[in-house]
């Protein structure tokens, strides 16, 4: 099987169920933006993260697929067969920044995304969530998409921002904090 179709050379591109778009289409920009994230996450994962990150974040990128697989079919779509994200995943990834949090000092300003390299690379990924978080909304205002993929993504950046924390706490890196200049 060849991998180029030539069926986007015009610029469009099919979402499951058969509808045609633009390949700049905000729904193909949403799940663009999440293949993003799940690149930069393998990129996370490349860097041989704690064993407790490797696990939360390769279970992660199988999540993000389905969460691409959703987007990519409208609701429209006759297909039953697209998994969905459902609000178990979501009480999970809250298990995982309460177990995360539970070792971390309290915040009480703002910190500088940075630190040792894997957590750079993880607050890179936490700013690509909430990009693709941000265009998730905006696409549910043109169209019915259903609350539990932005719940997802909102509660997956949160875990990010634990995980980069957690990372340089187990790698003795300080956290530098945001001074404000005069």
């Amino acid at each position: 099987m060849k991998i180029y179709t030539k069926q986007g050379d015009k610029g469009e591109t099919s979402l499951g169920g058969g509808e045609r778009v633009q390949k700049d289409h905000l729904r193909i920009e949403v799940y663009g933006t999440i293949d993003e994230l799940n690149s930069a996450i393998g990129v996370v994962l490349s860097l041989s993260p704690h064993r407790i990150i490797e696990k939360i974040l390769q279970e992660i990128q199988n999540e993000l697929f389905v969460i691409s697989a959703e987007l990519a079919t409208p609701l429209s779509s006759k297909s039953k067969l697209i998994p969905r994200i459902k609000e178990e995943q979501i009480l999970k990834l809250e298990s995982y920044i309460d177990e995360l949090s539970a070792s971390l000092k309290p915040l009480n300003e703002f910190i500088i995304p940075g630190g040792a390299t894997i957590a750079a690379n993880i607050h890179l990924c936490r700013t690509i969530c909430r990009r693709a978080e941000r265009l998730l909304v905006r696409l549910c205002r043109e169209e019915q998409m259903g609350n539990l993929p932005i719940a997802y993504l909102n509660r997956l950046s949160d875990l990010l921002f634990v995980t980069a924390r957690f990372s340089n706490l187990q790698l003795g890196i300080e956290e530098q904090k945001w001074k404000l200049s005069n």
